[in-house]
């Protein structure tokens, strides 16, 4: 009788995001863990991106979207078919031609899992883990300069997925995303930012841009959500427009470090903006995570 393999046991690790993302918030969690309210209910993320607050809270009931397909594809995946996504992500290596062969693929044609190792192979692979498309949809970020980096963490891979178990990813409008969301709901939005400068929208990250009249929507959804007595809050630059828009709300700033920009000279921190609809006391110097309730 042929032996039965046993189950690969999912390790008891943190889950980390699994993609690098331009603009992640991984390094400024500890700024906004200030501003989320002491406990909230069911977590909606609508901008996703990499997942970093998604990650660092672990909710139990939460709604993750995006406008990307592909990015919301590459999630469901790891959700459902971790181990396809780990066995075709394995297939991929380091290498230029190899880069260059797999970004021509048209992603429609493979498989789900092999379409989200596609998706995190040229994501760590490529240039800054920038994601940036053409006009016409199509992914055109150049090839990375890394030493030995790490094309597959099995093990987060793994834990990413225990993460996403039960969790609802939807891709399209962030104002339909958000439109089930009750009081004692934590909102959190990371849209594209507004650009503070005529050269420093540099990236496009969806075939459709979201642009000015977008982030005037994106405030009546955050007023709206407001006055349900939801909890939520914002990222954004440090620009004029973005203080006009939550003028009627607490708006703080924090340091972001941040590594993007054609010139080296001007990469470090810079000045964001953290908006939050509830008065928070954000000049603390710790403060533990958001109960899930």
């Amino acid at each position: 009788m042929p032996s039965v393999a046993a189950p690969r046991p999912i390790p008891n690790v943190k889950a980390r995001p699994f993609l690098k993302w331009v603009g992640g918030k991984g390094k400024l969690l500890p700024q906004i863990h200030r501003v989320l309210p002491d406990s909230f209910g069911r977590y909606f993320e609508p901008f996703l991106g990499g997942g970093a607050l998604f990650f660092e809270l672990l909710p139990k009931s939460a709604v993750l979207a995006d406008a990307n397909s592909e990015l919301i594809d590459c999630y469901r995946a790891v959700r459902d078919s971790v181990e396809d996504v780990i066995d075709a992500l394995m297939q991929h290596t380091y290498d230029e031609g190899h880069y260059y062969r797999i970004r021509a693929l048209d992603p429609s044609i493979l498989a789900l899992p092999s379409r989200a190792a596609r998706t995190i192979f040229l994501n760590r692979s490529g240039f800054n883990g920038l994601y940036r498309v053409n006009r016409d949809g199509i992914f055109n970020v150049p090839f990375g300069r890394y030493t030995n980096p790490t094309l597959c963490d099995a093990e987060n891979l793994r834990a990413c997925a225990k993460a996403l178990k039960g969790i609802e990813l939807i891709c399209g409008d962030f104002a339909t995303t958000v439109s089930e969301a009750r009081s004692n709901d934590l909102v959190y939005f990371d849209p594209p930012y507004i650009p503070i400068s005529a050269t420093s929208n540099f990236t496009r990250y969806s075939a459709g841009a979201f642009g000015p009249e977008q982030h005037r929507r994106l405030a009546t959804v955050f007023a709206t959500l407001a006055a349900k007595d939801a909890s939520v809050v914002l990222s954004n630059s440090e620009a004029p427009e973005v203080r006009r828009l939550y003028s009627a709300f607490e708006i703080h700033s924090v340091s972001a470090p941040r590594s993007v920009n054609s010139d080296p000279s001007k990469r470090g921190n810079v000045t964001e903006v953290v908006v939050c609809n509830r008065r928070q006391r954000l000049n603390r110097s710790s403060r533990r995570p958001a109960k899930r309730v």
